[in-house]
């Protein structure tokens, strides 16, 4: 669905996107990762054919960017990280008119305005005026917009900037609602746990450059070198002692301690965690619960990236 094949923006002496290269498969859900000034924005411009790159290629639907745009702009939404509405302007008009700049025929634009407010659950504002409504239905709004010409992919700028803790499971919610319904979606965000909920491809952008790309899983596990797993002991437990029988245990790589929580790094399959139990339980340690440890992107970005900007 996307081919960047060294895609590259200079600003004069300024490289804001470096020989960048990757692919996503139709259904991808692909998080875009990285710190402000990393060239995340620049890259989703170009590939919503708003700026031209300096060299390089990107292809959407086998479509090359560069040479054809108009037919690029008919499959492709994007959603800018700060976009502009109109004063005087109702909910439904605002689609409308955007509607009909996809030159959607007049006769259908009621049906589809009307389908994109029920899945950004908008319906109950469709004759509120758009500067009345709040951030997180703004937000909505713009998604709604960005979906009118029911595009394959979709292009999102910090889609969850600024808005409050329920406004931004709601759009998580949405995310996932569309992924179902077979859209590509390309996404950047700075709040890196509700990306891992969702993407099966990341990668992580610095200074222009992309230090990272693949699939969320495989990435995790050449990072940690095996698979991580949180073992909960009982109050009370020698820590202590739990720890020392664990690391004796053939493929643990590193054992850390939080209270009652001890993280193992285990270089086996998942499958053969009952040595680590069976060497607990032996030892006269209570197991309260083990579990495989949930992705953080967060300790990822921070092992990745050394916080340098252009």
């Amino acid at each position: 669905m996307l081919v960047i094949d060294n895609l590259r923006k200079e600003y004069k002496s300024l490289v804001a996107v470096n020989d960048l290269s990757l692919h996503l498969e139709p259904g991808d859900i692909f998080g875009f990762i990285g710190p402000n000034g990393a060239g995340k924005t620049t890259t989703i411009r170009m590939l919503a054919t708003l700026l031209t790159p300096t060299a390089g290629a990107a292809y959407v639907d086998g479509i090359d960017v560069t040479r054809f745009p108009e037919e690029v702009r008919s499959i492709v939404g994007y959603m800018p990280d700060f976009f502009g509405v109109y004063d005087d302007v109702k909910v439904w008009e605002y689609l409308d008119f955007f509607a009909a700049a996809y030159k959607i025929p007049r006769s259908e634009r009621a049906q589809i305005i009307d389908d994109v407010l029920e899945l950004t659950d908008l319906m109950v504002k469709k004759d509120a005026y758009v500067e009345e409504l709040s951030r997180g239905m703004k937000q909505r709004l713009c998604l709604a917009k960005t979906l009118v010409h029911d595009p394959k992919l979709l292009l999102l700028d910090e889609p969850a900037s600024g808005l409050d803790p329920r406004a931004r499971v709601e759009l998580r919610e949405l995310l996932k609602e569309l992924r179902n319904m077979g859209k590509t979606i390309l996404v950047s965000s700075h709040i890196l746990p509700e990306l891992a909920d969702f993407c099966n491809k990341i990668g992580i952008i610095e200074k222009g450059n992309l230090l990272l790309f693949g699939g969320v899983e495989e990435i995790m596990q050449q990072i940690n070198g095996g698979q991580g797993l949180e073992i909960r002991l009982a109050k009370g437990d020698d820590m202590e002692k739990a720890t020392a029988v664990l690391q004796a245990v053939p493929g643990v790589q590193e054992v850390q301690q939080d209270g009652e929580l001890l993280r193992v790094a285990f270089d086996h399959a998942l499958a053969e965690q009952h040595q680590l139990l069976s060497a607990l339980i032996t030892a006269g340690l209570r197991v309260e619960s083990c579990a495989e440890s949930r992705l953080d992107l967060e300790d990822l970005f921070m092992n990745i990236t050394q916080g340098e900007v252009q």
